[in-house]
């Protein structure tokens, strides 16, 4: 019987190839790009007051938003106080309800002008807070 001979002239490979470790590089930074957008991002910037509960934040709500300073923004365009009927009237669409991000300096009187607004408008008012005890 004759043997095999499992002998070759060819020598073992000892180049890596990195395209597997970059595949794997660009789908983490896929997956954090993506991810990193389901985080809300407010751009206008309010103390909120704390409770002990806190509301979620959804799409289906039109904001606005009032500042220390007395500023109005309706979907995060400053709108003047005259205006503000016309921008949330635009800003509803077939949204139902209304997430009022005041700062807590803001008065009773501007909160009382958004919700007047949103009750002429037929919206449901929540207000926007921050847990108690947590500050970004």
């Amino acid at each position: 019987m004759a043997g095999i001979d499992f002998s070759t002239d060819r020598k073992p490979l000892t180049a890596f190839s990195q395209a597997g470790l970059a595949d794997i590089v660009l789908l983490l930074l896929i997956f954090f790009l993506l991810t990193s957008s389901f985080i809300p991002q407010f751009g206008i910037r309010v103390n909120l007051p704390q409770t002990e509960t806190q509301a979620p934040s959804d799409p289906q709500y039109v904001a606005v938003a009032i500042t220390s300073d007395g500023d109005f923004y309706v979907e995060q365009n400053r709108v003047p106080r005259e205006a503000l009927l016309d921008a949330i009237r635009n800003a509803v669409g077939d949204r139902t309800a209304m997430l009022v991000r005041a700062d807590r300096d803001a008065t009773v009187g501007q909160f009382a002008a958004v919700a007047s607004i949103a009750q002429a408008l037929n919206l449901r008012v929540q207000m926007a807070s921050e847990r108690a005890g947590r500050r970004p």
